[in-house]
């Protein structure tokens, strides 16, 4: 078991260098990933009640005990498009662009380990999702936003318009089995994150910290939650789970303590999920989730962008967005002793709402409905791989211009994505 250990420590270690690398983003659920771990993600991301990933502190932490010893090791690379227009400005300040950054590498990190018939440990490191978005300036000619001022983006900034948002996760795992059918988990929630905007300078004359509000470069904050979890097998048929992570109180953000809420304050949602998982024959499984993430929580994500406050401030502006429930639903057959087919649908509220377009043109993320497929390959009794592809289809946001910038207008913002992935699962 040492040599396991050691194994999978010096694994952990690849994994977290990987993912800490820049330009991890993802927006299906919100701004959360739609799954964690490539046979869930195949299944539309259901995990709530399976145990056939090992990225249970994602998940949930419970259903570590009863799983599988292993180790899982996969990397996504996802391609979303983004566009931002603007029509109707009495003062020209239209246009349109779309987001040159269109492929992101996200790692992942699975370990599970039973050390007695009712202790599991485990280590989960996964990206929980993010924003980016990098649109070319010059979309407003020369003194339109300004007598004096250059070729403008859409909000009226010198040069190039966007931000960067990456959330990484740490999430060591420990669950109990109570008895032969039920189990209790938790996961700790140790977070990273790192963020930066450009084309921002319209709005310094609008903030509480006019100086920390843009193109300050990359920032860092830190933080820490907590994921509970149960899981309960009621027969060999029919199983369940629920799980919930606190909000994740983070570090401010201090390069941008003029742009967010509370003087750079952003905290990771808390959520709340539930699963079922049956086993119709002993080759095909169904499974469906519900999920509801706290969006409205966080002031710097849920406060109105039209809040009568500086920028930076804690009732300041933030994106406006509303809580969320998402639905999914997947399915896996086994098709032979050592391959099995997978496919799944999700489908999420959209969080932005039209008030609040303006601002979310740095980050729309808007994805209503997916589809995913996927397939997992036994190569041996312990060794496996499987191969996901997801597609999220193309959802548009549009409303008024926002009052900060002059002339009226309809702003619109819409978001697409294209995601494959794979991952090696060992079992010891």
């Amino acid at each position: 078991m040492i040599k396991n250990i050691k194994a999978s420590y010096g694994l952990s270690l690849v994994a977290i260098a990987a993912v800490l690398s820049p330009g991890v983003a993802c927006a299906t659920d919100g701004y959360f990933a739609a799954g964690y771990g490539m046979q869930n993600i195949a299944m539309g991301g259901t995990a709530f009640a399976v145990t056939n990933d090992g990225l249970y502190g994602a998940n949930n932490p419970a259903n570590g005990s009863f799983s599988d010893n292993e180790f899982d090791f996969g990397l996504n690379l996802f391609m979303p498009g983004r566009t931002a227009s603007r029509t109707g400005n009495i003062y020209g300040l239209n246009g349109s662009a779309t987001s040159r950054t269109t492929l992101f590498p996200i790692p992942e990190f699975g370990y599970n380990n039973h050390l007695n018939d009712r202790l599991t440990i485990g280590l989960s490191i996964y990206g929980n999702g993010g924003m980016n978005t990098a649109y070319p300036g010059g979309q407003i000619p020369a003194n339109y936003c300004g007598l004096g001022a250059p070729a403008s983006n859409l909000l009226c900034g010198p040069g190039g318009l966007g931000v960067s948002l990456t959330q990484v996760i740490i999430a060591p795992t420990v669950s109990y089995k109570l008895n032969d059918s039920i189990s209790v988990g938790i996961a700790p929630q140790f977070a990273i994150q790192q963020f930066s905007a450009s084309g921002l300078q319209a709005f310094t004359g609008v903030s509480e910290s006019p100086g920390n509000v843009t193109d300050r470069g990359d920032a860092y904050s830190y933080g820490a939650g907590v994921r509970f979890g149960g899981y309960w097998r009621v027969n060999q048929l029919l199983a369940l789970g629920i799980t919930y992570q606190t909000q994740i109180y983070a570090t401010k953000l201090s390069q941008y303590s003029g742009l967010f809420a509370g003087g750079g304050s952003f905290n990771i949602p808390a959520n709340f999920g539930a699963g079922i998982a049956l086993h119709v024959t002993p080759t095909l499984l169904l499974a469906a989730d519900y999920e509801r993430i706290f969006y409205s929580g966080v002031a710097a994500i849920g406060n109105s962008s039209s809040n009568h406050a500086p920028l930076g401030a804690s009732n300041g502006p933030g994106f406006g967005w509303k809580d969320i429930n998402v639905f999914k639903i997947g399915a896996a057959y086994q098709v032979m002793p050592n391959l099995t087919l997978r496919a799944g649908y999700n489908h999420s509220d959209d969080p932005v709402t039209s008030s609040n377009i303006t601002f979310n043109l740095l980050a729309p993320g808007v994805i209503e409905n997916q589809i995913s497929f996927g397939a997992t390959y036994d190569l041996s009794p312990n060794s496996s791989l499987t191969a996901e592809y997801t597609h999220a289809f193309k959802n548009t946001v549009s409303g008024a211009t926002s009052p900060l910038l002059p002339g009226g207008g309809t702003d619109s913002a819409s978001l697409q994505e294209d995601e494959i992935g794979i991952s090696y699962e060992r079992k010891f």
